[in-house]
């Protein structure tokens, strides 16, 4: 179908997609991809669940956008103890939940607990330390208490999933909380909710507390946020070029480089996010156990020309496995990683033993190498691996490829029945993602790679109970440069966050790269109708 066919589609579908009209003056429209199941913060760890969550209650700390600057939050200050086992929070003393309640200590105290309970299952729970206990010192004091030193707290602190929660309101509803309703901290409260619809957030009137960061520290300049499921790219985009939505941070790459010429859509980008796409190699598997093979399908991988085709020139290379910019991120290894070479490829390929056959296919020993590659059936992602496909046979690497809707990938890639997938990752700090995705403990998943290193689990003990910047940051080095040693991925872009709005409509936009969630608090959104 031509473009212009489908943006006439487009425009006729948005009477269905974003047409209800806007209730009230001051009203902004999120348009997004996708809903989550529940909006509880202990229970939830999907960006479609975060980007609302962060709007609907505020954590202890908060993080700037450079994304290495931490803030102040609920907490005024903080201190940590010489030995990096003790956290005392300094709360605020004027923050109120959206019911006007007054939040004391134990409103915190609840929530941490609550994160760690075994009873709650949370998917994040790794990431608030090994804990001893977390007590009230008084009405306006925590002490959070480790059982050995955890550097990554104070970050992870400032992530959705540690947002204060209302016992009352958690305890009236239970299973339904963050369900049928939510009672928080943050400036914006829960008005309602159409499951894959839209879900609509009235300003909180007795928000003050805001992040340094933005000019305006509370109540937020506008009414309502209204988010809405607006699947379609190309409904979207027609929608954000003719008013009916408003801001959107899920857009397509290619409609960047259009958007910026228009005269009523902007796009803004955020200085940091931890957001790179790559192939995971499952490196016990028969095919893939050699690092040989490993290190020839990077290197007959062309980076450089998918950012520039795939991602139309938004995305950067990506030649690490940590974004520039991100917090402990080794730059001297990203500056020495090969880069694209398919008779390099080829020659190792060679030494491994891995012959051409008459089809131009390698085999060894009999073995076709003809490695299985599980990925998600959408457009982009099919672009990327057809294309790597294309390149890896053409040093003789027959890879298999398979998609899966997107709803079953997941749980396809939970099995171990392939050896080589493809996903995005998405991390605060380096240490964030190296311990996810690397640490032995973490097979089968997030670690589907079966990366099970005994020296990769010292290095991340050490650089996580490191008491200085420089031990972290160089433990953390040393294994960023293992695990490229060994090819364990093969990272393909690091993709930027870029938040597109209607300038004609909205105001104050300014883009943020935490979680992966855009327009953060959205403190400074003005609507301009």
């Amino acid at each position: 179908m031509p473009r212009s066919a489908v943006w006439i589609l487009a425009l006729g579908c948005i009477a269905s997609a974003v047409a209800p009209a806007l209730a009230a003056d001051r009203t902004v429209v999120i348009m997004r991809t996708n809903d989550t199941n529940n909006y509880d913060p202990q229970r939830n760890g999907a960006r479609a669940g975060a980007e609302i969550i962060t709007m609907l209650s505020d954590s202890l700390i908060s993080i700037a956008p450079d994304m290495t600057r931490l803030e102040p939050g609920l907490a005024e200050t903080w201190a940590v103890s010489p030995d990096g086992m003790v956290y005392t929070f300094n709360l605020r003393k004027d923050v109120k939940f959206c019911d006007g309640r007054p939040m004391t200590s134990d409103d915190v105290v609840y929530t941490l607990k609550r994160w760690i309970d075994p009873e709650t299952k949370s998917p994040t729970k790794s990431r608030a330390g090994d804990v001893k206990e977390i007590v009230a010192v008084d009405a306006h004091t925590v002490r959070y208490v480790l059982n050995k030193p955890y550097n990554e707290l104070l970050y992870q602190l400032t992530l959705a999933y540690s947002a204060i929660v209302d016992r009352h309101t958690v305890e009236k509803l239970g299973q339904d909380f963050g369900v049928t309703g939510f009672n928080g901290v943050g400036p914006f409260c829960w008005q309602s909710w159409k499951v894959r619809d839209e879900m609509v957030l009235k300003r909180n009137e007795f928000y003050r507390w805001g992040p340094p960061q933005y000019e305006n520290r509370g109540p937020a300049k506008v009414d309502r946020i209204v988010w809405r499921v607006v699947p379609e790219d190309n409904t979207r985009l027609a929608a954000l070029e003719t008013g009916q939505g408003d801001i959107s941070y899920v857009m397509p790459f290619w409609a960047a480089r259009k958007l910026r010429g228009s005269s009523r859509v902007a796009v803004a980008k955020a200085p940091s996010f931890g957001w790179t796409a790559f192939i995971g190699i499952k490196v016990d598997r028969e095919l893939m156990s050699d690092p040989k093979v490993r290190h020839a399908m990077l290197l007959a991988v062309d980076q450089k020309t998918m950012a520039e085709t795939v991602w139309a020139g938004e995305a950067d290379p990506a030649y690490s496995y940590i974004a520039p910019g991100v917090l402990d991120h080794d730059p001297a290894l990203e500056a020495k990683t090969a880069r694209f070479n398919k008779a390099a490829a080829a020659s190792l390929l060679d030494e491994a033993g891995w012959k051409r056959g008459s089809d131009g296919f390698r085999s060894r020993d009999g073995k076709r190498l003809a490695p299985v590659m599980y990925g998600q059936n959408n457009t982009m992602w099919r672009t990327v691996l057809e294309s790597v496909q294309g390149q890896l046979r053409d040093v003789g690497i027959d890879m298999q490829l398979q998609l899966f809707e997107p709803a079953a990938t997941m749980s396809k890639l939970r099995t171990q029945e392939f050896d080589m997938f493809a996903l995005y990752s998405a991390y605060l700090t380096a240490g964030d993602a190296l311990d996810l995705y690397f640490r032995s403990t973490n097979t089968p998943a997030p670690n589907r790679m079966n990366w099970k290193d005994p020296e990769s689990d010292a290095l991340l003990d050490k650089a996580q109970a490191a008491l200085t910047t420089a031990d972290r940051f160089g433990a953390y080095a040393r294994l960023q440069a293992k695990l490229a040693d060994a090819t364990v991925w093969i990272p393909l872009v690091h993709e930027p966050m870029l938040v597109f709005y209607n300038k004609t409509k909205v105001g104050g936009v300014k883009a943020h790269g935490i979680g992966g969630h855009g327009v953060y608090k959205g403190l400074d959104l003005t609507s301009l109708k």
